[in-house]
């Protein structure tokens, strides 16, 4: 009898000392979760504060950490031409992005999108696809920018075209909800390091 109590006085001592382990896991990953919570929330009141006088114009908007300026204020519909409000608007940007990006040691990822209405072909036609217009308008962008003072090390173009669209695409409001850049800080790519000569 006493060699069953002892066997399982262990076996409930294992049983113990696991729960506590996967306490203690949980414990520690629950914190790792809240730190990057509070990191990302700073982040976003942190761009926030240094977009503040644009934000409260409504021309510019923050969310996920993604700043987006709808494209009819930058751009006619099928252009890649900035409009002078929309170079206003940039110009306006660079001085506040250049603080916020050189305290984080990040850069600035300019992306482009498009609603999924075909472009009209026709001799006038400069684009083969809405891919390729909403890369020359995150190109067009990201020069502005550049222009503006932006250091041209801190900024890069992407392009999705119709891709990931914000509303439906069903009615004109959504597809001018679509037919937007997003500007979000990126952290920086790890530099290589050169490869030694032996």
């Amino acid at each position: 009898f006493g060699d069953l109590m002892a066997g399982l006085v262990g076996a409930f001592v294992l049983i113990l000392v696991g729960v506590l382990v996967v306490q203690i896991d949980l414990v520690a990953s629950l914190k790792q979760e809240v730190q990057k919570r509070q990191m990302a929330e700073q982040r976003r009141m942190a761009l926030e504060k240094a977009l503040a006088i644009p934000l409260a114009s409504g021309r510019v908007t923050v969310s996920d950490g993604r700043i987006g300026i709808s494209g009819s204020v930058l751009f006619a519909t099928g252009s890649d031409a900035l409009r002078p409000e929309g170079l206003q608007l940039l110009t306006t940007l660079v001085q506040p992005l250049r603080v916020y990006l050189s305290e984080r040691d990040e850069m600035l990822m300019v992306s482009g999108f498009t609603d999924n209405t075909a472009l009209l072909r026709g001799t006038q036609q400069r684009f083969t696809d809405n891919l390729e217009l909403s890369a020359q308008r995150a190109l067009t962008v990201t020069r502005a920018l550049i222009e503006a003072g932006m250091p041209s090390p801190q900024v890069f173009a992407a392009a999705f075209g119709a891709e990931q669209p914000v509303a439906d695409n069903a009615d004109e409001k959504g597809r001018a909800q679509n037919r937007r850049v997003e500007m979000a800080p990126v952290p920086k790519a790890v530099q290589a390091k050169p490869a030694r000569d032996d």
